[in-house]
């Protein structure tokens, strides 16, 4: 007898100007993109808020989907989920930058840290 197949709560997003939701895809520590599901709605709505659109899909489905992206790693249950910062720009990250009357003084960013050393340059006459 074949086992019923787990259903997730997989995070979706509608794209823009279309009718149409894809599901959403994050980066592991490592940089690999991966794909995200929860086994219960309560968990996303931990890890990536309750505004966060949801839908209902079996493994394989989701699989499916992200076969084409070339995407073959589920994270289950991850325990934070950054959001997209620029939500136009889809899976990409927009760079952040403080408004310019908050403040806040942005200068360069610090030079590295260097390890000091002595050069020195000999001649041979």
């Amino acid at each position: 007898m074949d086992e019923a197949p787990i259903i997730f709560a997989v995070p979706v997003r509608d794209l823009p100007g279309r009718l149409v939701r894809t599901v959403r895809t994050c980066r592991s520590p490592q940089g690999q993109r991966v794909g995200i599901a929860f086994t219960r709605p309560e968990l996303l709505v931990a890890a990536m808020g309750a505004d966060q659109q949801w839908e209902e899909l079996c493994e394989s489905a989701l699989r499916g989907m992200l076969r084409p992206l070339g995407i073959d790693r589920i994270q289950v249950d991850p325990l934070l989920v950054a959001p997209p910062l620029d939500p136009s720009s889809g899976d990409r990250a927009a760079p952040t930058v403080p408004p310019r009357d908050a403040g806040v003084a942005v200068g360069p960013a610090p030079a590295p840290a260097q390890a000091r050393t002595k050069r020195t340059a000999s001649a041979t006459t």
